[in-house]
C-alpha cells in the first residue's frame, strides 16, 4: 500500500519490452466465529448487491478449462508461498543495497531469486510454456519526499504465457502483486518486515495463477507479474507500465492484488470473508480536456475501461457461482480506497484498464507496523492472521477472470452511436472483432450500476438500430464467439 508517489530518473540496465512479443472448488468461508460476519452483515451485503443490480448480471457460458483452473487452485500451495516469502525476514526494496544482499538468504534479493526459480519451475513442468523474465533498473533519490537512500536497483519478476492464436495473441492480460514489504519506518532495510498480507498475499495470487494456468493454452497472452518498489512509491509497476506504454504493446487489462489475505484478527466481528473489494476508476486518469467534455456531455462518468473490467469480474463470478459458493466480488466504484493508492494506478495513468482487489476489512495494526505486542494488542503483518481459503478464493476469481478474457474474442472495434440526426431511436455501429461470431448490445438506465441480463440484444451484424433513446440509457457492446465466450463491454462514443 502506498500513499504518495515518488518520481525518479530511471537508468535502464536493459530494455525488456522488445522481447515481450514476437509481434465447486472455491469454498464459502466457514471460519471461526471470531471472524465470521454476523447474519445481519451478510444480509446487508446481499441487500446492497440487489440494490445495485448485481443480482441481474448475466451469466455467460461456462468453460471446462475455467472450471478446471478453479478446481486446481490450492490453499496449501498459497500458504507455502506466503510463508516462504515471510521467511526472508525483510523484503524492503532498499535491502538490495545491504552489504551481503547478493549472497544472503534474507532480504529482497533472496526473495527475487526465489520467485524467479518458482516461475521457472512452473515453466519446466509445462515444457517451457512460460517465458520467465526479469526487469531491473536503477533509480536515484530525487525530491524531498524520496523513499530511496541512494542508487537502488528495483527488480520485477514476471512470466509470459503466450497466446496461441496469431489474430489474438497480441491481446495481453496481466495479474500482479508486489513482493516488497516494509516496517513503520519505510527506510528500515534490515529489521524484520514480514509483509504477509501486504503483499505476500497478492504475490502468492500471481504465482498461483501462473502455476494453475500454465497447464492450459489460450488464444490471447497472459502475464504473471510480481513487482518491487511499491512501498517506496509504485516504482516497479511504474517502470513496467511505462515500458509497455512506450512500446505500444497490447495490454488490455490489469488485475492488481494488494492486501487480499482475509485478515482474521481475534474478536473482529465485522470482517466478511465472502467478499473481496474490487476498485475501479470512473473518469480515466488519462482523459484530456476534450475527452472530459465528451464524458460530461454523454453521462459516461461510470463507464471507463477500468470500470467495465470490474463489471467483467462480477460477470465471471456470476457465471461460475456454483464453484465460488458465497464468495463474490464487491465492486467499489472508486479508483482505490479513500485517498490511497496502489500499483494499478501506474497502469491506469498510462491509459490501461486496471483494477485493484483488496480484502473486505483491513486491520491497520497488521499493516506497516513493527512486530510487537503493546497494551494487549499484537502488531505486525504476520501469517497467523491470514485466511488461506480466502486467498485461494481470490486467486480463483483472478484466474477465472484471466482465463475468460484470454479464451474470449476481442472486444468490438470502436463502437459508436450515430448522432448526425435528431431521432428517438439509437443507431450503433462498430468494427468486426477477431474471434467474434456475434455481438450483444446491452443497455441500462443511467441510474443503474450494471447492465441487466434482460436488456441484451444479440446480432451477427456490426450495426443495429435500437428503439431505446440514447438520451435515456447507457449502451454497451460486447463480442461473443462460437463457444459463448464474451469480451469486455465497450461503451460506444458519439459520432456526428
Amino acid at each position: 500500500m502506498i500513499f504518495f508517489r515518488s518520481f525518479s530518473r530511471v537508468t535502464l540496465l536493459f530494455l525488456f519490452g522488445l522481447e515481450m512479443l514476437c509481434v465447486s472448488h472455491a469454498v464459502a468461508q466457514k471460519t471461526a466465529s471470531r471472524s465470521r460476519p454476523t447474519k445481519s452483515h451478510k444480509a446487508a451485503s446481499s441487500a446492497r448487491a440487489e440494490e445495485n443490480g448485481e443480482k441481474d448480471i448475466s451469466a455467460g457460458a461456462k468453460d471446462q478449462t475455467v472450471e478446471q483452473i478453479i478446481h486446481d487452485v490450492s490453499p496449501q500451495q498459497i500458504q507455502k508461498d506466503i510463508e516462504k516469502l515471510v521467511s526472508f525476514g525483510t523484503r524492503n526494496t532498499l535491502s538490495v543495497n545491504n552489504p551481503d544482499a547478493a549472497t544472503s538468504d534474507q532480504g529482497i534479493v533472496a526473495a527475487y531469486k526465489w520467485i524467479k526459480s518458482e516461475l521457472q519451475r512452473y515453466s519446466d513442468a509445462c515444457g517451457g510454456c512460460l517465458e520467465v523474465k526479469t526487469d531491473e533498473r536503477v533509480l536515484m533519490p530525487e525530491g524531498p519526499r524520496t523513499r530511496l537512500k541512494g542508487p537502488t536497483n528495483v527488480q520485477n519478476v514476471w512470466a509470459i504465457l503466450r497466446g496461441t492464436d496469431p489474430a489474438l495473441q497480441n491481446r495481453i492480460y496481466l495479474v500482479t502483486g508486489h513482493y516488497d514489504s516494509r516496517r513503520k519506518d519505510v527506510m528500515n532495510s534490515t529489521d524484520p518486515a514480514p509483509g504477509a498480507n501486504d503483499d505476500a498475499s497478492g504475490t502468492a495470487v500471481s504465482l498461483e495463477c501462473a502455476r494453475v494456468m500454465s497447464k492450459h493454452r489460450f488464444p490471447a497472452t497472459i502475464i504473471f507479474l510480481t513487482v518491487a518498489g511499491e512501498e517506496q512509491g509504485l516504482l516497479g509497476s511504474g517502470h513496467f507500465a511505462k515500458r509497455v506504454s512506450e512500446l505500444g504493446l497490447g495490454l488490455q487489462g490489469v488485475l492488481n492484488n494488494d492486501i487480499v489475505g482475509g485478515n482474521r484478527t481475534p474478536g473482529d466481528k465485522l470482517q466478511n470473508n465472502n467478499l473481496v473489494r474490487v476498485f475501479s476508476e470512473g473518469i480515466p486518469a488519462t482523459a484530456n480536456a476534450e475527452q472530459l467534455k465528451a464524458i460530461e456531455a454523454t453521462g459516461g462518468e461510470n463507464d471507463s475501461p477500468s470500470r467495465e473490467l470490474a463489471r467483467y469480474v462480477a460477470e465471471v463470478a456470476r457465471t461460475y457461482a456454483s464453484s465460488f459458493g458465497q464468495f463474490t466480488p464487491d465492486l467499489i466504484f472508486r479508483r482505490d480506497r479513500y485517498l490511497r493508492g496502489g500499483d494499478h494506478i501506474s497502469f491506469s495513468e498510462k491509459g490501461i484498464a486496471a483494477i485493484r482487489l483488496t480484502e473486505y476489512r483491513e486491520d491497520f495494526h497488521h499493516q506497516h507496523e513493527d512486530p510487537r505486542t503493546e497494551n494487549g494488542i499484537e502488531y505486525g503483518d504476520l501469517p497467523k492472521f491470514l485466511d488461506y481459503n480466502y486467498i485461494a478464493n481470490v486467486a480463483r476469481l483472478n484466474a477465472a477472470t484471466l482465463a475468460s478474457l484470454a479464451l474470449g474474442p476481442a472486444p468490438p472495434v470502436k463502437p459508436r452511436v450515430l448522432t448526425h440526426e435528431l431521432e428517438n431511436d439509437s443507431k450503433l455501429e462498430w468494427g468486426a472483432a477477431p474471434g467474434a461470431t456475434a455481438y450483444e448490445v446491452l443497455w441500462r438506465k443511467t441510474t443503474d450500476a450494471f447492465f441487466p441480463a434482460e436488456n441484451v440484444t444479440k446480432t451477427d451484424s456490426t450495426s443495429i438500430d435500437m428503439p431505446e433513446s440514447k438520451d435515456n440509457v447507457i449502451f454497451g457492446v460486447r463480442s461473443v464467439d462460437a463457444k459463448g465466450h464474451r469480451s469486455v463491454i465497450e461503451v460506444p462514443e458519439p459520432q456526428r
